[in-house]
């Protein structure tokens, strides 16, 4: 079995249960092996509130910082895989990362060294214990979009 994560994602709007406001969702294809092996059991959720726009998307400049945050976390497990990036919310004010984890510990010290080069952020860390991947099934299955098969 490939320990390999895979790097292919997709992208689908959906509503915020709360406000009806779209949300942009983004999950991660190809972690059926790192979702089989039992070893993320823990899914940690990193909560970046911002003053939206009146759709409740980020300004340019946050957005900006977001991004290199997130770039900042993906390279830092990428090359220790103790965690795995599984879904990125965006909208109704707030961007949402969902990772799997290994370990509380490790995560916290991984993620404190990715993000040291940057002011204080405006995040909270929410962990829970999810060795079924609940959330993430849920995020799949309500979101993924396939493409139809065609005949050849």
């Amino acid at each position: 079995m490939s320990n390999k994560i895979c790097n292919d994602w997709w992208t689908a709007p959906t509503e915020s249960t709360e406000s009806g406001r779209t949300v942009i969702v983004t999950g991660r294809r190809g972690v059926d092996n790192a979702m089989a092996s039992g070893k993320y059991g823990i899914r940690v959720e990193i909560t970046w509130r911002y003053p939206g726009d009146a759709s409740g998307m980020p300004d340019k400049p946050t957005s900006m910082v977001m991004e290199a945050v997130q770039d900042a976390m993906t390279k830092a497990f990428d090359r220790d895989p103790v965690a795995i990036l599984t879904g990125i919310y965006t909208g109704d004010d707030r961007r949402d990362w969902v990772f799997y984890a290994t370990s509380t510990r490790i995560f916290e010290r991984k993620i404190n060294e990715a993000l040291a080069p940057f002011d204080l952020l405006p995040i909270t860390i929410y962990t829970e214990n999810d060795p079924d991947w609940a959330e993430y099934r849920e995020m799949r299955d309500s979101t993924e979009l396939t493409a139809p098969d065609f005949p050849d």
